[in-house]
């Protein structure tokens, strides 16, 4: 019996194999032997709570350069007046930072063929991009990564800027065609099903050529995300996000015609995203979320706020000091670069990426300890199709899709490598920040413009 059931999954294998990776626009990928892969992992039922905090537009550099254990030098390499110089990265603050340019494009400009050594000089060559923020203003990022795990090889599914990052965030694909995938932004906000009508999103071919506003209306069908998976095994889930309607970028869900138009929109598309102190409060917490930041809440570069690592601490201790610290797990990164220095060559397992690095901290009563008895730093290679796996493996899910229909869950190292199950749970100790959690339960909405890259 054993050997009939094996024969029967590798004629599936085989079949689907066979057929390619042929999504046409407008459709849904179909099922396939690789799709119906069932992800588990060691925890053994221990991480019932999975919260994805999602922030701004940094290099792993340009937060952590000379984080002890990691690979954050503390200097660059840049041309300049026509040769390959040395450049030691300079201190920068969240007052006085610059908007890079981020696009795709840049992203490409930035690589250079793997040299890393291209990216933005600025006026009069002061080296712009080559900048780490003041460690007294990110100093809650700073102890959390030193106690818990920080993660120095977290790459995004693709090269560009937050609008790809966000949909890969929680699809771990965003590929219309075996040939094309998203790119840049769609030709006019807010970027999704409420668009206006003949919005075209833009697509980057195989080649790499990028266009503009040669895709479809950006209301996809084309690929699934993990709201389907969730949604289909039961298991709870929200996004929170400041504005329930035109949330932009910053809102994925809002352009996947499945969401937008289920009843998951009005029911797991949580606004505004100070909710999610509530929900905690509340006992409302779901078994996964993702939480986005208001403009100046965000740590994009350009705002002049330094409110971003005192929203991040207040989520983090507010899960850390309730019921839920004892199973949860919490994952923060940052969508994109930024156009900051990174001396990190991405891997490219595709014509998308992967994007260049950004910061990833972990922080978990099973978070594993590092051989002082404090922080770890973790060298295993993620993505994030990386977070969407542990997420499976956590809730023993279904991969959202097989990698031939560009899905990269599957074939992503599970965070898993950064826990150890085994270890009794560690307890929790508060983080200081310069804004108290009850800064941001009142704070007003922003009501200004998300990041338009």
């Amino acid at each position: 019996m054993m050997l009939r059931n094996s024969c029967v999954l590798v004629m599936l294998v085989l079949i689907a194999s066979c057929s390619g990776h042929t999504s046409a626009v407008g459709m849904l990928p179909s099922p396939s032997a690789a799709a119906l892969v069932r992800h588990t992992t060691g925890s053994t039922g221990k991480i019932r709570h999975v919260v994805v905090i999602i922030q701004e537009n940094r290099s792993l550099e340009n937060l952590f350069a000379g984080f002890h254990g990691a690979n954050a030098p503390t200097y660059g390499y840049a041309f300049h007046n026509g040769h390959r110089v040395q450049v030691t990265l300079h201190q920068t603050t969240f007052e006085t930072n610059p908007n890079l340019p981020h696009t795709w494009e840049e992203a490409i400009r930035d690589l250079d063929n793997g040299n890393m050594d291209h990216f933005h000089t600025g006026p009069r060559q002061n080296f712009a991009a080559y900048a780490f923020l003041d460690h007294a203003e990110i100093a809650p990022y700073w102890a959390m990564a030193k106690h818990y795990v920080l993660a120095d090889e977290m790459f995004p599914t693709e090269f560009g800027g937050s609008y790809t990052a966000h949909i890969t965030a929680v699809a771990g694909n965003d590929d219309v065609t075996a040939t094309q995938a998203l790119v840049n932004f769609p030709t006019h906000a807010p970027n999704d099903c409420d668009s206006p009508p003949g919005t075209k999103s833009s697509l980057v071919n195989s080649a790499r050529v990028v266009g503009v506003g040669n895709g479809p209306f950006p209301c996809y069908t084309q690929f699934n995300t993990m709201a389907e998976v969730l949604d289909a095994a039961h298991v709870s889930w929200k996004y929170y996000v400041e504005r329930h309607l035109n949330g932009g970028i910053y809102s994925p869900f809002e352009a996947i015609s499945y969401v937008r138009y289920g009843s998951d929109w009005n029911a797991d598309v949580i606004a505004p995203e100070t909710k999610v102190l509530s929900d905690i409060a509340h006992h409302e917490l779901a078994h996964v979320s993702w939480v986005t930041p208001n403009h100046y809440d965000s740590d994009h570069p350009g705002v002049k706020s330094d409110k971003g690592p005192s929203w991040v601490t207040s989520i983090v201790n507010a899960i850390g000091e309730s019921r839920y610290w004892q199973s949860s797990a919490i994952v923060i990164i940052w969508d994109d670069w930024g156009g900051w220095y990174d001396n990190a060559p991405p891997p490219q397992p595709d014509f998308r990426g992967l994007g260049i690095r950004v910061p990833c901290i972990i922080i978990s009563p099973y978070a594993k300890i590092g051989r002082t008895g404090k922080g770890y730093v973790s060298h295993t290679q993620y993505e994030y199709g990386s977070i969407l796996k542990f997420i499976e493996e956590s809730f023993g899910l279904t991969a959202i899709g097989p990698p031939w229909q560009g899905y990269t869950d599957s074939r992503a190292s599970s965070l898993s490598d950064a826990f150890n199950f085994a270890q009794s749970p560690r307890a929790f100790t508060p983080f200081q920040a310069k804004y108290p959690a009850s800064y941001f339960i009142n704070e007003p909405p922003s009501n200004a413009p998300v990041d338009d890259e």
